[in-house]
């Protein structure tokens, strides 16, 4: 039976050879994390991908389906269209969608068996795709070389698979972030550390609203990503016990954290409320409050996004004259808390029958094809191919640079190992934490109360399951 596909941001940790581990000494690393805004150059193509690409004969029509901002879709585009070019008759159905729309549709064409051929695919959803049967095994085609993994970290590897299976390659990496903006605290005078505890976030807010009357935007309608990051600090690693159906903890104290930082907001009035999120696309980078407002009250100075993003957000933040920052989403412990995550997958579905072959050639395309990623130039994250990486290491942006010295300076050094994939069940409890959080910021209950309601909630749903 296919399970219920419900809309989350859960990440895995994880670092990769162009990047030191978590919490160990770090070397330079020659690959970067979002898009360079430059005009990519054609090359010859030095990656295998390219030889994939010379040798596919296959005449067909993908589907390809992905989310994110205009800055990937772009590129994304203009990389499918030279792969039809270097392959004549393969043509491609591009579907590109914002984040909640994106896994809506996915599930309906799950139900009428109709998946598009090429599917991103988030860490969070890979291990329910594989137990609902709806990804196609890639394992062969390591085996008879048509997908060249070659230059992958076993890291990265292991985080596509399931049960000794590889169903996903990542599309690159990077790191819980949170963007804010540095010409506004540059005005105001106030340094924004790395690695802060929410005591000193919470100062922060405070400053910028006394001094600007300009809020602060904290993850919204997205408790999936800020949850179990703080949960982590309390060495929750995991909210959810897949075996024993239930939350991962003996009561609700490891949740309090999570919901205070909404009702300090609330009751000091720096948070962004539920009545200016009603109006936005949530996760948008497009909408953000920090480059998105009308007035100071609808303004935030920061946002919780993620390092391949910033790219995309300076673009947007371009258009207004504002600086992007980057540190650390706060955290009492922000070591534990941390992690590197594969940003994305690509994956194949059950439903590309006679295109799953051709399917992954352009998976081997889009890991390894130089040409190809000189298009894409890490906009995903950082390239999952070392070769790849180095590449297009000489046509990034200053922005890019500066996120990978956040992910190699700031984040590897500091970072704790992997949280398990989210098992059946969870997606229904986060949207249970976002109702609850709803309620923290129109002050109808507190923290504790929220925390409690969660607990016997969730224990509620993953006995269902």
């Amino acid at each position: 039976m296919k399970k219920r596909l419900l809309a989350t941001l859960l990440c895995a940790a994880m670092a990769v050879t162009t990047l030191a581990g978590c919490g160990s000494d770090n070397s330079g690393a020659s690959g970067n994390t979002a898009d360079s805004g430059q005009t990519a150059q054609q090359s010859t193509d030095t990656g295998n991908g390219g030889q994939a690409a010379a040798n596919a004969s296959t005449e067909a029509n993908l589907v390809f389906a992905w989310w994110g901002n205009q800055t990937r879709q772009e590129r994304t585009e203009a990389a499918i269209d030279l792969y039809s070019q270097q392959n004549p008759g393969v043509t491609f159905d591009a579907q590109p969608a914002a984040w909640d729309d994106y896994w809506s549709k996915l599930a309906t064409s799950a139900a009428g068996n109709s998946l598009p051929d090429l599917i991103q695919m988030d860490y969070s959803y890979l291990e329910q795709y594989v137990a609902s049967g709806l990804l196609a095994d890639l394992t062969p085609y390591v085996d008879n070389g048509t997908l060249d993994v070659s230059n992958v970290p076993k890291s990265l590897l292991e985080a596509g698979s399931v049960d000794g299976k590889l169903y996903a390659i990542a599309a690159g990496v990077n790191a819980p972030s949170l963007l804010y903006n540095k010409t506004l605290m540059t005005e105001l005078g106030i340094e924004v550390p790395d690695n802060m505890t929410i005591a000193q976030f919470e100062d922060i807010c405070k400053q910028v609203y006394e001094k600007k009357g300009i809020k602060t935007d904290l993850p919204y309608g997205a408790s999936d990503n800020y949850l179990p990051y703080l949960a982590r600090a309390n060495d929750v690693t995991a909210l959810f016990n897949k075996d024993e159906k239930k939350m991962n903890m003996s009561d609700s104290t490891p949740l309090v954290d999570y919901f205070q930082v909404y009702q300090d907001g609330a009751e000091q009035g720096w948070v962004i409320g539920t009545d200016i999120h009603a109006e936005l696309q949530n996760n948008s980078v497009e909408q953000s409050p920090l480059v998105f407002y009308s007035s100071e009250a609808s303004q935030a100075w920061c946002a919780f996004f993620w390092s391949n993003q910033m790219e995309a957000m300076q673009k947007v933040a371009d258009e207004k004259g504002i600086e992007i920052g980057i540190t650390t989403w706060p955290s009492k412990d922000p070591k534990k808390s941390n992690f590197l995550k594969p940003s994305q997958f690509f994956s194949v579905s059950r439903d590309a029958g006679a295109n799953e072959e051709a399917a992954v050639k352009v998976v081997d395309f889009l890991t390894n094809s130089v040409d190809a990623n000189n298009i894409l130039l890490g906009e995903r994250g950082v390239p999952a191919s070392s070769v790849v990486a180095d590449a297009i290491s000489p046509l990034v942006s200053e922005t890019t640079q500066e996120v990978t010295r956040f992910i190699n300076d700031v984040v590897s050094p500091n970072c704790s190992a992997i949280s398990p994939a989210i098992p059946d069940g969870a997606n229904e409890v986060y949207d249970e934490s976002n109702k609850l959080v709803d309620k923290v910021l129109n002050k109808e209950i507190d923290a504790k109360t929220a925390a409690q309601n969660l607990f016997d909630k969730g224990n509620e749903i993953m006995a269902s399951k």
